[in-house]
């Protein structure tokens, strides 16, 4: 099972605050560094000092780490043109020397859009879909030709469909709990599907419907990572379990119910039973990250069990 850092800076923390917490999963052994891609603060917080953007944050973090893959957990379509996220993409992964990967989704939290005008339209699938076809298409298409695209969302006419990524398919994530179309993107364009804070009886049934829609176009459901994103808050007892809990404001048993939470042994046997739905990808959400002792923990006393 691999294990990935998964943070949301927006709640209230700096481009130093975030790197801190990246070169220490670099150092504690964790596979990457993840973090969301919002502009404003969920729930109650000031926010401050403000948010960071992602990708710019990421093209730092490029430069000062040099083993974790990096990414968006996920970036939303409303955000940027395609056009411009694959240059984005494909410019931080040069700068890492190939570790990048792009999670993409519809977005959701409306609030942010109206706070810094960023259009947000009801329907937001269509451009998802468009989105991944042209961030694909660029990257695929071979040095010297040319690429255009008619859809109902986008027009590219004659790119140069440059730069180019260091890696050869960079991934891409997919996720969501739709029960139709969302398998069927991800079985046509992702490399992995993610569960975001699922419903653990779920997961099994979902991570089906990804195989099923992958067989259905005759793809291997083997070639993608299934993967899920949780909470996770632990200790090495009751007590300091229950400080963490009350630093990100969320009640103990309520974590327990839904996350990765508790003791080791506690965390230790929900990933295990995570591992027998099928998942083979954890992102742990970090939600405090002034708190570096919490991943030592995390890294120490969990990860070396289910390795």
């Amino acid at each position: 099972m691999k294990f990935r850092i998964f943070t949301e800076p927006q709640q209230g923390a700096s481009y130093d605050d975030v790197l801190a917490v990246a070169q220490a999963t670099e150092r504690l052994g964790f596979d990457a560094f993840f973090r969301s891609d919002h502009y404003q603060v969920m729930g109650d917080g000031d926010g401050l000092p403000g948010p960071t953007d992602a990708w710019t944050t990421l093209a730092g973090l490029a430069r000062e780490t040099k083993r974790i893959r990096l990414g968006t957990l996920v970036s939303s379509v409303t955000y940027r043109p395609p056009g411009i996220l694959a240059i984005q993409v494909a410019q931080v992964d040069q700068m890492s020397g190939g570790r990048v990967e792009l999670g993409l989704g519809t977005g959701w939290f409306e609030q942010e859009h109206l706070a810094y005008g960023i259009p947000f339209p009801d329907k937001r699938f269509g451009l998802l879909e468009e989105q991944l076809e042209i961030i694909t298409g660029l990257w695929n298409t071979p040095v010297g030709a040319r690429y255009d695209f008619a859809g109902e969302h986008y027009t590219l006419v004659d790119s140069p469909a440059l730069p180019k990524p260091t890696q050869a398919r960079v991934p891409v994530i997919v996720g969501g709990g739709g029960a139709k179309r969302t398998p069927k993107l991800a079985a046509r364009f992702a490399t992995e599907f993610n569960l975001p804070f699922p419903d653990f009886a779920d997961i099994a049934g979902k991570f089906d419907g990804v195989r099923a829609a992958c067989e259905a176009i005759d793809r291997d459901p083997a070639e993608l990572t299934y993967s899920a994103a949780l909470i996770a808050v632990g200790g090495s007892d009751e007590t300091e379990f229950a400080r963490r809990a009350a630093s990100v404001g969320r009640e103990p048993a309520e974590l327990r119910e839904h996350g990765l939470a508790g003791t080791a042994s506690e965390i230790v046997d929900r990933l295990g039973a995570l591992a027998d739905s099928g998942v083979e990808c954890v992102y742990l959400q970090i939600m405090d990250l002034s708190d570096l002792e919490h991943l030592e923990f995390l890294a120490a006393e969990v990860v070396p069990q289910l390795r």
